[in-house]
């Protein structure tokens, strides 16, 4: 399985941009991240989660899983981001921050 994540927008507008095959990461990454992907109940969620008002400091993600059975991707409006993907969304960002 591999994760592209990108989060635009903000006060500064940075784009953060990961990508990562957790093939490589290690076990205890993996199972985490697999185990937030089954709570945020990513391959339920529609592909677009938009925000009712818009804001040019907020942020919009967008997150793509790629499988052996295909590509899913939502993206969202930092505001439109459900309770149970929060968790995932944060993760995503700490490990792109940390791999710029």
């Amino acid at each position: 399985m591999r994760i592209l994540f990108e989060r635009s927008g903000g006060f500064a507008g940075r784009k953060l941009h990961a990508s990562l095959d957790v093939q490589s990461l290690s076990a205890e990454d993996a199972r985490q991240l697999q185990e937030l992907l089954e709570r945020s109940r990513f391959f339920e969620l529609p592909s677009k989660l938009e925000t009712p008002r818009a804001g040019a400091d907020r942020f919009t993600y967008r997150v793509t899983v790629e499988t052996e059975d295909g590509a899913r991707t939502i993206e969202a409006g930092e505001g439109a981001v459900p309770a149970p993907m929060r968790p995932l969304i944060d993760w995503l960002t700490r490990f792109g921050r940390g791999h710029q």
